[in-house]
């Protein structure tokens, strides 16, 4: 009897270590075999935007999100084409995704214009209200939520007017069509007139334009800065040869566009943008809704230079600590 009631407690217990085992099967499948469907729309292809997406996949990946396995990364890129930015939302609209994220000002907007619904996360945005994605960014009250890039323009003004005392006339060039660069442009000449100093305003429209408007702007300048504007962005390559012919320093708000043309700035990393946004991305995966995710601001920034530009400027690092 005694080793009857052995064998049925054995067996009782075998039968308990099965279900659990059974159990714990079905929950960490249930987790890793789901396919969560995310939406991307990237305005262009530039230095600052891809790194934002690169490191948004990274950080996902970093959170157990990997593309091809229980992610799928539904990617676009417009390339600055606004029919190309219509045509590709409608195509996210319509694949029903648990998220779209969208990686620069107009491609949120455009994004956000026809999909009101689907939760949708934004980076590489400057002004997200002026732009018209959110009224309140403590409690968003539409379907965006995201984290800027919104850098102190003051701060970089006044490095510039650090680094160049002598610089009486500041070059500003920009897309004036880009809700981002307007802020910032009217917060520089604020900053600028402040100091005492002169600010000289040109614009472009397209990479085409920029060639001839930067060496026009910088024959009237003494030094330029230019914000985190997409249009010059994609063309900073081109600013870089004009404005180092020309012996004209630039101050950039992107720090991504110090290798290609500017001096020093203080900036943020537009990878570790896309990380923070991420984050985000994961709580709205695990039910969290997007008016409970105030927009962020960038977590740091940090002193960038370009060693070249610093030593034909006659610029020393250490005084700008």
């Amino acid at each position: 009897m005694k080793k009857f009631k052995q064998i049925i407690a054995v067996a009782a217990t075998l039968t308990a270590v099965t279900l659990l085992a059974a159990c714990g099967k079905n929950s960490s499948s249930s987790s890793s075999d789901k396919t969560v469907k995310i939406g991307v729309l990237q305005l262009v292809s530039q230095s600052a935007l891809d790194d934002a997406r690169k490191g948004f996949e990274q950080e996902l990946a970093k959170e157990g999100y990997k593309d091809g396995k229980n992610l799928k990364i539904d990617y676009v890129n417009a390339q600055g084409d606004q029919s190309n930015l219509k045509t590709m939302s409608q195509q996210l609209q319509k694949d029903k995704n648990v998220l779209n994220l969208a990686i620069a000002t107009p491609a949120a907007q455009a994004l956000q214009k026809q999909d009101s619904k689907t939760p949708m996360l934004f980076t590489a945005v400057t002004d997200p209200k002026s732009a018209g994605l959110v009224t309140n960014v403590t409690h968003p009250d539409t379907n965006a939520t995201g984290v800027t890039d919104k850098v102190d323009t003051a701060a970089q003004i006044k490095l510039l007017h650090k680094m160049f005392p002598k610089a009486k006339k500041i070059g500003l060039l920009y897309n004036a069509a880009e809700e981002n660069s307007v802020v910032q442009i009217k917060t520089a000449k604020k900053v600028i007139k402040s100091l005492g100093l002169t600010p000289v305003e040109k614009t472009v429209a397209t990479t085409n334009d920029v060639q001839q408007t930067a060496a026009a702007l910088a024959k009237q300048s003494d030094a330029m800065y230019i914000p985190t504007d997409n249009v010059c962005a994609a063309a900073m390559n081109t600013i870089g040869k004009v404005t180092e012919s020309a012996k004209v320093p630039v101050v950039t708000a992107d720090a991504t566009m110090i290798k290609k043309a500017g001096v020093a700035t203080r900036g943020i990393s537009y990878k570790e943008l896309g990380r923070q946004t991420a984050k985000m991305a994961v709580k709205i995966i695990k039910g969290k809704k997007v008016k409970d995710l105030a927009v962020e601001k960038p977590a740091k920034t940090e002193l960038v230079t370009d060693a070249k530009r610093m030593k034909l400027f006659n610029i020393d690092a250490s005084t700008l600590k």
